[in-house]
């Protein structure tokens, strides 16, 4: 027989040097839950790549080839650009800027119709580090179909860099802008079709009207002043400016506008997810 006192004397004995569980403490922000939910949106559009990466990629190739040969390599844009070299930057920017929008925003909405919101809302995370979390996915997709479309564009136009902290800070700002807006509009959204409307009627009119195809300095007025109050025009504008040097507008009113943009959709997007509309019910 075994001798079972022994047995619970040496339970006992080490029970009693055991600590019990502490509480963990997380500081001002929780960086591991952070990053967690960061990598979840990450992890979520790269095991679709061929969807959310290459098939806006393979877009914007056909863009390019269709743009090149009906109007030609060689005709000169504003600047005295051929055109598909003009054309490019306005290209990786549609690319950006739809799937910026399209990676917080389907996130959102997959999650309230699957009823998977309290995956992020049941965590110790704050409002601002679940908008911190969504909005990086954005940036990082958006950042890596730009990256992607520039180099199938490049054996078409050899695209040069003029000044590279303007695409850096237009092309990420642009990711954060429709990262935000995305996170609104699948907070807002109550079903797919609701997003199909904000892109369809919203994101896709003012990215085609804002001289991703074209220089705004052929329009006659008032369409080109009334494309100035568009803040995609700024976007594409100062992104194409860090690429060729030329710009349709101001540098510095493109980079106040990306600024204040950017500030106002923060603390929306801080406010709706902090006040748990729509997805709390």
């Amino acid at each position: 027989m075994p001798d079972t006192s022994s047995q619970s004397d040496a339970v006992k004995a080490s029970l009693a040097g055991a600590v019990p569980p502490q509480p963990r403490v997380m500081g001002a922000v929780n960086w591991l839950g952070l990053w967690t939910l960061y990598k979840k949106e990450v992890r979520r559009f790269l095991k679709v790549s061929f969807q959310t990466v290459a098939a806006p990629v393979a877009t914007t190739l056909l863009y390019m080839m269709v743009f090149s040969l009906a109007i030609g390599v060689t005709r000169e844009a504003p600047g005295g650009f051929p055109f598909v070299v003009f054309l490019g930057p306005g290209l990786i920017m549609m690319g950006l800027l739809n799937n910026a929008f399209a990676n917080s925003s389907s996130s959102l909405i997959v999650a309230k119709v699957q009823g998977n919101t309290v995956d992020f809302l049941m965590p110790p995370l704050s409002a601002g580090e679940l908008a911190a979390a969504f909005i990086g996915g954005a940036i990082t997709r958006g950042v890596l179909v730009a990256a992607a479309s520039a180099a199938v564009i490049i054996p078409f136009a050899s695209l040069p860099v003029a000044h590279f902290w303007a695409i850096a800070f237009f092309g990420v700002g642009a990711a954060a802008m429709l990262g935000m807006a995305g996170v609104i509009a699948g907070v807002w959204a109550e079903k797919f079709d609701h997003l199909a409307v904000i892109t369809n009627f919203i994101i896709m009119p003012l990215t085609f009207l804002s001289g991703t195809f074209y220089s705004i300095s052929i329009l006659p007025e008032p369409f080109q002043t009334i494309s100035h109050f568009n803040p995609f025009f700024y976007l594409i504008d100062g992104f194409r400016y860090g690429f060729i040097g030329y710009a349709d507008g101001n540098i510095a009113i493109g980079v106040a506008v990306t600024l204040v943009m950017n500030a106002v959709l923060v603390v929306a997007c801080y406010g709706v997810l902090r006040s748990g509309w729509r997805l709390r019910t």
